[in-house]
């Protein structure tokens, strides 16, 4: 009983930081200039940065532990696209968006970081 209320916190923690990561990938976006390439990449970003947390809620509520662990795997790869289409963005050579954009960089890597602790348990 307590390990489920461990664990259910540490769901809900990780949820929350999912959130937290994909709303502030949005509010980045929105400063970047508007060219060509920022448009299309700006797509892939919002997908892969939401999906990681739709795939968590996913995983959470898997029926078995095969199913659990390929949500995982998935929300790995979402965060890992989400750290490629970050590194393709262009800030125009813009300091604070560039610190910006190395700190959601970061993030992503943690959320890796996480995913893979997960699937090692």
């Amino acid at each position: 009983m307590q390990m489920d209320k461990k664990r259910d916190s540490e769901n809900k923690d990780i949820e929350k930081h999912i959130l937290e990561f994909a709303n502030r990938i949005r509010i980045f976006v929105k400063k970047l200039k508007q060219t060509t390439s920022n448009i299309e990449d700006v797509k892939k970003i919002i997908n892969a940065s939401g999906s990681i947390g739709s795939n968590y809620i996913q995983s959470n509520n898997s029926s078995n532990k095969k199913d659990f662990i390929e949500k995982i795997k998935i929300c790995r790869k979402n965060a890992e696209e989400s750290r490629f289409w970050l590194s393709l963005l262009d800030t125009d050579w813009n300091d604070e968006q560039e610190i910006e954009k190395k700190k959601l960089i970061n993030e992503a890597t943690g959320l890796i970081n996480v995913f893979n602790s997960i699937l090692q348990r």
